[in-house]
């Protein structure tokens, strides 16, 4: 059985953890990546997906490439349902499934677990304390590119990999310290609101320009200039309706620095012919919208004409 999370540390400075056992429910491209690097690190992970990847796993483990880590293999156990208490379950399923990927994660088996989402969207925490309580529910936002190519084959393309976890600092910074050991620079924020729309006022524009164009971000920002200034301007705007105070110009200067070949999540979806979020990132936004009497009409079609593809 896990120890609870109150005894998780174990030098005098109270940041150094001992192992950790870690559930990551969706080992793909985020989850995987992850799963891999507490593995490397020396914290035991239990990976719960189905069951064609859960088998791939326990036979071969993961093999990334990363530009930021390297090229590495460790492995892994993996289960096709949560059966034992917990330190940590990270949950990196797409919104698309979420609902029944949550059924191998019983509520009952957490023990004293902390569940940290690194989902997109806004709108799953509240769901997620309903299952597994306020206590222990600690959303986190994650900027990275990394996809999975196979089973247990993660691609590591963005040169960082950096969480924002929002929370209580006395409860997050063992796992904030946990994550930074395994080379993911962490950072806690005690203001939800402001650490998860900071991703999405980010996420959305990349999402639906990407994805409706087929064009990489380099692309975009360059072939669609005006388009994505408008549309991180709308970002922002309900952003700040929402309490989260954005800055525009800052917003396209990351989107200057960006990998220019990087593609977003939603586009590689499309690409594939996977379903797409788009209700939890450009729906999210456009409800979000709504509520506040903010004016986003390309973000509305671009939704539109996403929608009726």
């Amino acid at each position: 059985m896990a120890a609870p999370l109150s005894s998780s540390t174990s030098r005098s400075d109270g940041l150094s953890p001992r192992p950790w056992t870690v559930a990551v429910l969706g080992p793909g491209g985020v989850g995987g990546l992850l799963a891999a690097l507490l593995s490397r690190a020396g914290h035991r992970v239990v990976c719960v997906a189905g069951e064609t990847t859960a088998q791939a796993l326990r036979q071969d483990g993961f093999r990334v490439r990363s530009r930021q880590f390297g090229d590495f293999t460790t492995h892994v156990e993996a289960e096709t349902k949560l059966r034992e208490p917990v330190d940590l379950c990270l949950i990196a399923v797409k919104h698309t499934v979420l609902d029944a990927a949550l059924e191998r994660i019983p509520a009952g088996v957490l023990g004293d677990g902390l569940v940290v989402p690194l989902l997109n969207g806004i709108e799953h925490p509240d769901a997620l304390r309903e299952r597994y309580g306020a206590r222990r529910v600690a959303p986190g936002a994650i900027r990275v590119e990394s996809t999975r190519t196979a089973p247990g084959v993660i691609e590591h393309g963005s040169p960082f990999t950096e969480i924002d976890l929002a929370g209580a600092p006395e409860l997050l910074r063992p796992l904030a310290a946990v994550l930074d050991g395994a080379g993911v620079r962490t950072r806690v924020v005690e203001d939800e609101t402001a650490a998860l729309w900071a991703k999405l006022a980010f996420l959305a524009p990349f999402a639906l320009l990407t994805t409706r164009y087929g064009l990489t971000v380099g692309d975009v920002r360059t072939g669609h200039r005006e388009e994505l200034a408008a549309l991180v301007a709308e970002a922002a705007a309900v952003s700040e309706a929402c309490g989260a105070p954005a800055d525009p110009t800052k917003a396209l200067a990351l989107y200057d620095a960006f990998p220019a070949g990087s593609k977003s999540s939603m586009q590689r979806d499309a690409e594939a012919g996977r379903p797409l979020e788009l209700d939890a990132i450009g729906g999210a936004l456009l409800r979000a919208a709504d509520r506040h009497g903010v004016p986003v009409p390309v973000a509305a079609r671009l939704m539109a004409e996403l929608t009726a593809r």
